[in-house]
């Protein structure tokens, strides 16, 4: 995991750890997690995970799904339409943001 964090006792922290650990399972690549508390008012932290095709984005949405809601976490919103290469999950204190590749290269959240 890659993280520029610089809240190290926040307090979603925990379930971000949960959230990076359920798309590592899933074989996600490229895990970031962002600080961007600095540059966002609606978001402390950005997770960015990248999946080889529309199905591997798919499962793991519905990984990290399951995962939040275990942990007990109340999601804000999400994305509910697939085939776009890009599904994003607001829990609030962290967004996730699951690409594809190609979506991650064009948007180039990462550059944030």
């Amino acid at each position: 995991m890659s993280t520029q964090a610089t809240h190290n006792n926040h307090p979603a922290l925990k379930d971000i750890r949960s959230a990076v650990t359920a798309l590592e399972d899933k074989k996600a690549e490229k895990i970031r997690v962002l600080d961007v508390s600095s540059q966002s008012s609606i978001t402390d932290f950005l997770v960015l995970a990248t999946g080889t095709s529309e199905p591997h984005v798919k499962a793991l949405k519905s990984a990290l799904d399951a995962t939040l809601k275990e942990s007990g976490v109340e999601l804000i919103g999400q994305d509910r339409e697939l085939g776009s290469g890009w599904l994003v999950v607001d829990a609030f204190d962290f967004m996730v943001h699951l690409q594809t590749e190609e979506m991650r290269e064009f948007y180039r959240l990462d550059q944030l």
